[in-house]
């Protein structure tokens, strides 16, 4: 009987540190709904550079962008965050840092093609900023492991951009990254 009691509250420590070091934090709410905002300023973004110019590009990294949104609303769903304020109307924020962003990235983009693919670099540039600075933050493994997922499918992006700039023998420039960062991803 003693042995039972000790095992069961040996097992009732265990789950209370394994809960306790994955416990929600306001600063991981605050990450994870700016990101999930982050990756709709992207979907939109593309979505409406899709519809300006119909580069396929576009078209596909929008829909990459909308499951980037799905595995970040899934971490929103597994802490219990409420984002139910966000709308999903395309070029509506909820911040407004990120209202000012969409539309300076849109009125940038309108100027021309390559305009528009240096905007799509620009936002996988800032993406890969902004995923670096949270993974800095040793969240738990499954945000860790979503917000790496993240970070590959926005490196992917840039790669793909970079392409479609160097058939207009056009270059980018990384605005947030490290210029050797950047070459190292390209």
């Amino acid at each position: 009987m003693k042995k039972s009691i000790i095992s069961l509250l040996l097992i009732i420590m265990v789950l209370l540190v394994s809960i306790s070091s994955f416990a929600a934090t306001p600063e991981l709410e605050n990450d994870l709904l700016y990101l999930y905002q982050e990756e709709k300023v992207a979907r939109d973004v593309y979505a409406e550079l899709y519809d300006m110019y119909g580069l396929r590009t576009f078209d596909n990294i929008s829909n990459s962008e909308q499951n980037h949104m799905d595995a970040v609303e899934y971490l929103l769903n597994e802490y219990g965050f409420d984002y139910s304020d966000i709308s999903d109307e395309r070029g509506v924020y909820q911040l407004p840092e990120l209202q000012d962003l969409y539309d300076t990235l849109i009125e940038k983009a309108s100027g021309s093609i390559i305009d528009a693919i240096e905007v799509g670099a620009t936002i996988e540039d800032l993406d890969i900023f902004d995923l670096d600075e949270m993974l800095s933050k040793n969240y738990d493994d499954e945000v860790d492991r979503v917000l790496n997922n993240l970070k590959k499918g926005s490196e992917n992006h840039m790669r793909a951009f970079i392409r479609q700039l160097n058939k207009y023998n056009e270059m980018y420039t990384p605005q947030y990254i490290s210029k050797e960062y950047f070459e190292s991803i390209i």
